[in-house]
């Protein structure tokens, strides 16, 4: 007896971008798409007062580049997309955005096809905890080497980083109010009061 042939999960580059721009924005997750509803006004300070921060510390001293709301798509072989997420902020160092740019003349016609390295995420109110951290855990899988997770509710971040050597585990940081968050060795220079991201 002949096994069902298994289905191909994703769809054509055209196609996505076609339905982006028809339909609205949407995560594409496991074959499925996700949209992304609008957020309330104090996730959006939020986001764009990390962006900021993050924008004035890697252009001064050239460490790469900083997005706010732009999607990344996982892979794309043969026009074929098979996953794509959209983080509120997003960072790639320069080493790897210039190679990215160099090897892919058209990469202004597309999302971004490579993962980043750092990834933000705003908590909203209406967000389900579990569903944020199985987020953050497909972002680490995906390749991401660190996440932070704001939370204005509780005037919180959590910082993650995947364990070394230990597939699908990560190591989880908590800062408050008193706390500075910093960039560590992939943002050298970086310092941000916990307060004043949630001003």
């Amino acid at each position: 007896m002949l096994e069902p042939a298994a289905t191909k999960i994703g769809m054509p580059m055209e196609e996505f971008i076609r339905l982006y721009d028809t339909e609205g924005p949407f995560e594409f997750i496991d074959g499925e798409r996700k949209p992304i509803m609008p957020q309330v006004a104090g996730h959006g300070e939020v986001s764009l007062t990390v962006y900021h921060g993050l924008y004035a510390v890697t252009a001064a001293n050239h460490l790469g580049v900083v997005l706010h709301e732009q999607t990344f798509v996982l892979s794309y072989t043969s026009n074929w997309v098979t996953g794509s997420r959209q983080p509120d902020v997003m960072f790639y160092t320069a080493e790897r955005i210039n190679a990215y740019k160099e090897a892919n003349p058209d990469w202004k016609l597309k999302p971004y096809v490579l993962v980043p390295d750092l990834v933000v995420e705003v908590m909203s109110p209406n967000d389900d905890p579990d569903e944020l951290d199985e987020k953050i855990d497909l972002y680490l899988a995906d390749g991401v080497r660190m996440a932070w997770v704001m939370n204005p509710q509780r005037i919180k971040v959590s910082v993650y980083i995947p364990t070394p050597n230990t597939p699908r585990t990560k190591q989880q940081t908590n800062l408050f109010s008193g706390d500075t968050l910093t960039g560590g060795d992939l943002l050298t220079g970086f310092e941000m009061p916990v307060a004043k991201i949630f001003e």
